[in-house]
């Protein structure tokens, strides 16, 4: 896969050593090999602004085990290499991604819920809402069910929810990519939220349009995705989206969800929340996640295309297009 056209030309693993960033970087190494990828290997000294270091790492351990890293990773395609930075972590992996001009974030979440979670959060969940490129989180495989570690890397059934929107949209499109790449099965998932009640107390007549209305959106992508030579179904499921998400998962044997999200910040997020993140949190595969900016087309002359495809009303599909010079990716 590896050329000038791949969809993943260079990725940055993010590593705190553990276990959970062990498992990520097996990950890591597949899309490397993969797509020949150019691999950069970054660890973060966490240290938050006002506060100080009580313990100092022996920075020849930590290159020692940098060193491990990339003997693991290498492979004849690609570059490998480090870095060792102090700071955020979420800010430093971003910062760092740019700096590098990678297509991809891989990195490790230990999938914390309840109350932990609310009082330390998830640099993952962090990353996704500011990363300048798609980012696939990889949980923790003791807290995943059934999860068998000496299973293979395989994308043979990938999912990708969508809702209509741009942002999902867009992730479709790098969805369909994968599977191309990879020559995998891809399921189009819909989740129809629940109505609210009428005076009657029933859902009855529209609830049962929006179905259909649903059904024949996601039979119309399907279509434009099996003309381009991807094998493809539909799935639409009721229930809040990222539980129902979740169980489709859990039932399909998915070994990767491809999604969007909207990157809300500030109270935004606080209010709403994202589903990629409660998604990402609980999956019992990786997850890619793809925030609605973050997927410039390169077209001839090193123009950037941004292209969306938009379903009106009626499920009739086109194509809407912008290009700029400006900001153009540029490879070394």
């Amino acid at each position: 896969m590896g050329d000038e056209q791949s969809l993943i030309k260079r990725i940055l693993f993010a590593t705190d050593f553990s276990a959970c960033a062990h498992q990520a970087e097996a990950y890591g190494a597949f899309l490397a090999k993969a797509y020949e990828a150019t691999v950069t290997i970054l660890h973060v000294l966490e240290i938050y602004e006002g506060a100080y270091v009580t313990t100092v790492q022996d920075p020849n351990e930590t290159n020692a085990r940098l060193d491990e890293i990339v003997r693991r990773l290498a492979q004849p395609a690609g570059r490998i290499g480090y870095q060792q930075r102090a700071g955020i972590p979420d800010t430093i992996i971003c910062e760092t991604a740019q700096e590098v001009r990678a297509d991809l974030i891989v990195l490790g979440t230990h999938g914390r819920t309840g109350l932990r979670h609310v009082l330390l959060g998830s640099t993952a969940e962090r990353v996704l809402n500011i990363a300048p490129c798609p980012v696939l989180t990889i949980r923790k495989h003791g807290q995943v069910e059934g999860h068998d570690p000496t299973k293979p890397i395989q994308f043979k059934q990938i999912a990708v929810p969508i809702d209509f929107s741009d942002c999902s949209l867009n992730a479709l499109e790098y969805g369909v990519q994968i599977v191309k790449d990879f020559g995998s099965f891809l399921t189009l998932l819909h989740c129809l939220e629940p109505l609210s009640y009428g005076s009657d107390l029933t859902f009855g007549h529209a609830a049962e349009e929006n179905h259909h209305r649903v059904a024949a959106q996601l039979n119309l992508a399907a279509d434009r995705i099996q003309a381009q030579g991807a094998s493809v179904h539909t799935v639409v499921r009721g229930g809040l989206p990222a539980d129902s998400i979740l169980d489709f998962i859990d039932s399909s044997g998915c070994d990767l969800v491809v999604m969007g999200t909207h990157g809300r910040r500030g109270l935004a997020h606080f209010m709403k929340g994202s589903v990629a993140e409660a998604v990402l949190r609980r999956a019992s595969c990786p997850v890619l996640a793809i925030e609605e900016d973050v997927l410039p087309r390169i077209a001839p002359g090193g123009h950037v295309v941004k292209r969306t495809w938009k379903l009106d009303a009626q499920g009739a599909g086109h194509e809407t297009r912008c290009s700029s010079s400006k900001g153009a990716k540029q490879d070394s």
